[in-house]
């Protein structure tokens, strides 16, 4: 079992969805046993997942004390768990941190996402030396505009950053991802060419992220 968590205090930074397509992809691409945990407020991706026709597990568990405590116990029962963590850096995330194998954060490049992708990263330091080590970390950049200047600017900001891995693959800012949540699906569901790109550049993520395992 190993238990993946994304998490970020700033909204809109692509967590829920990256969290959906990483269940689905890994449920109905490499077959895997999964469960999606869903510890935001707002329930989007358990919402989500339960209203796609194929049928992916996923379970609500908000509060600190049941992070904790369940976490584990799914765990046991699936190969993977990915947690969406809620849009906060509060006591519901420690605990998130306190469980997990891996932390993905998830980075827009504008100046107040990094300043908020630098607190995520504090607050998992913060969990790697209460438990030796864990959990080993990772940012990607989301929701970037080809060939803009913020795009580059953050990459050389996040390689600098030596506590945690930098991801090579960028997903960009595209109206087939946006279009996802309403039609309950993913990209790899939509016909057009620019669905077809997005579930190339989340592939080639999702693959990165299953290499540091």
């Amino acid at each position: 079992m190993t238990i993946i968590a994304l998490i970020n205090q700033k909204g809109g930074c692509g967590k829920s969805t990256t969290a959906v397509h990483f269940t689905y992809w890994l449920a109905t691409k490499k077959k895997k046993n999964v469960l999606l945990v869903d510890a935001d407020a707002q329930q989007s991706s358990s919402l989500w997942l339960s209203d796609m026709e194929w049928q992916i597990p996923c379970q609500v568990v908000q509060t600190p004390d049941d992070l904790l405590d369940q976490i584990p116990e799914l765990a046991r029962h699936y190969e993977l768990l990915i947690v969406d963590g809620p849009a906060s850096l509060a006591e519901a995330t420690r605990a998130i941190l306190f469980r997990a194998d891996k932390a993905i954060v998830p980075v827009q490049p504008t100046g107040v996402d990094l300043r908020s992708a630098s607190d995520a990263v504090r607050l998992i330091k913060q969990a790697q030396s209460v438990r030796g080590g864990s959990p080993s970390a990772a940012v990607f950049i989301s929701r970037a505009v080809k060939g803009t200047k913020l795009k580059e600017e953050a990459l050389a900001l996040l390689s600098k950053t030596p506590e945690v891995t930098m991801l090579k693959t960028v997903i960009h800012q595209k109206q087939a991802i946006a279009d996802t949540s309403g039609q309950s699906a993913t990209v790899w569901d939509l016909p057009s060419a620019r669905a077809k790109e997005s579930a190339r550049e989340y592939e080639r993520l999702f693959q990165e992220i299953l290499a540091m395992l």
